[in-house]
């Protein structure tokens, strides 16, 4: 039973027992999320992407559920996860976690409207996924994240807000060292968006620049994306000259502890070179690429 847990695994990661010296000590010395995080500012050219969702949306059975960059996005961050699963780490409690599914994490508005309220969604991907599955899984899981029903974690916050300002503090603080332990309720987590592989905000359909965001020590995200609004911005050619092109402005903040530079470089490189030919995320997330 290979994925039979042991002492010391948790029930949504398994400990990492065989590493180099370095990334043993370092959640020793530099046990805060927060305190290790690097950030990417990448600006990904949409000109074929562009295109890409023109063909997609001409030949979609379902006019009324277009393609979207964020489609493409979420699943070109999938598609890293899937064939890089070093990038699906996270250090919890002073140990590094290998997690045991890719998952992706964010809050959905009720309605685009002020004092509208918002709700935590995952979505969980599997390895023979396209952009055709993941599609259609966001579309279900932002439309149960909309009902009042939808979002577990949401509704279990709201409860403890009623109780007692000192009761519902105690009790927050007794879930932060749950937390710590894997040990939260599953109830309680089941659709927090900090506990995902990937934790993604699309500021730009608010008509918002991409820029940095925090990790949090609470869950276990190690990947935050943001997402700026779409626009010109200038790409230098070869020969000197500045082109403006369609593109994005994309905000990646990193725990630092689960890898080195190379590693996520190669990831980073990877992302984007999925996001300006999202051709690829035709073939299942497993798929290797050239």
């Amino acid at each position: 039973m290979g994925n039979r847990k042991r002492r010391g695994d948790r029930r949504d990661a398994t400990l990492v027992r065989e590493t180099d010296g370095l990334h043993f000590v370092m959640p020793i010395i530099y046990p805060g999320r927060c305190n290790n995080e690097a950030f990417i500012n990448l600006t990904v050219d949409l000109t074929e992407t562009a295109k890409y969702l023109e063909y997609k949306n001409a030949n979609n059975e379902n006019p009324d559920f277009k393609y979207t960059l964020f489609h493409v996005i979420v699943t070109a961050a999938f598609k890293v996860f899937t064939l890089m699963p070093w990038m699906n780490k996270f250090i919890q409690n002073k140990n590094i976690y290998q997690r045991d599914t890719v998952s992706a994490g964010f809050v959905v508005r009720k309605r685009m409207e002020a004092g509208s309220t918002e709700g935590g969604a995952l979505l969980y991907a599997d390895p023979k996924d396209t952009i055709v599955e993941i599609r259609q899984k966001l579309y279900k899981v932002i439309t149960t994240s909309r009902s009042d029903e939808g979002d577990a974690s949401a509704n279990s916050a709201d409860i403890l807000q009623k109780l007692p300002r000192f009761v519902g503090k105690a009790v927050v603080e007794a879930l932060v060292v749950l937390d710590r332990f894997g040990r939260a309720p599953a109830s309680m987590v089941a659709s927090d968006p900090y506990q995902a592989s990937i934790m993604l905000t699309n500021l730009g359909s608010v008509g918002l620049d991409a820029g940095y965001h925090h990790l949090t020590e609470w869950g276990t995200n190690s990947f935050f994306v943001i997402i700026g609004k779409r626009g010109k911005h200038p790409f230098y050619e070869d020969d000197g000259s500045v082109t403006m092109r369609d593109s994005v402005e994309l905000g990646l903040t990193i725990d630092e502890r689960i890898g080195d530079g190379y590693m996520f470089s190669q990831a980073v490189k990877l992302f984007e070179k999925m996001i300006a030919h999202p051709e690829y995320l035709d073939r299942p997330l497993e798929e290797e690429i050239d």
